[in-house]
């Protein structure tokens, strides 16, 4: 699931310096709502929704690499992506074990409510469609918070060996 998601997402070095900007991470916020009303407004748009469909795919592949690497990491959005980076990279890297497990845990409820969020904007179904994405969002939010315990770990165990 992470290397699909790396996958499509081809970022280097650079795009993720930029995206550990906090107004990178913070306007990624707005992905899922965007991509929730832009299938959900087939009802109304017919297949002319699939014009806003292509904008907020545009919206997610472009907002990591929109805004200037940032000038310090030391804020919680920053330190996420620089974790995420960490984890990303878990098979080589030794890492706390409870922060990985988390990280899973916390991406299976992702998994799950982006499928609630699925078949309640199949079904035209609001309570399904946004139960979903709360879901998806806060599980997701939780992942970020787990990245950023991670490499603040792992920058502390650095600081510690130094």
């Amino acid at each position: 699931m992470y290397k699909l998601s790396e996958n499509v997402m081809t970022m280097d070095e650079k795009d993720w310096a930029r995206h550990a900007n906090p107004w990178s991470v913070y306007t990624r916020f707005t992905a899922l709502p965007l991509l929730a009303l832009s299938v959900w407004s087939r009802w109304w748009l017919g297949w002319d929704a699939l014009y806003p469909l292509a904008l907020t795919i545009f919206w997610i592949w472009l907002n990591p690499r929109l805004f200037p690497a940032p000038k310090s990491i030391d804020n919680w959005a920053s330190k996420g992506v620089m974790g995420e980076q960490l984890f990303l990279r878990r098979r080589k890297l030794l890492l706390p074990l409870p922060r990985v497990n988390y990280a899973h845990a916390y991406t299976l409820v992702t998994i799950l409510g982006v499928t609630f969020m699925m078949y309640g904007l199949w079904k035209f179904n609001l309570p399904f469609t946004l139960s979903g994405m709360i879901a998806a969002m806060l599980s997701k939010t939780l992942f970020l918070h787990q990245m950023v315990k991670l490499y603040e770990t792992v920058q502390n165990k650095k600081s510690q060996s130094d």
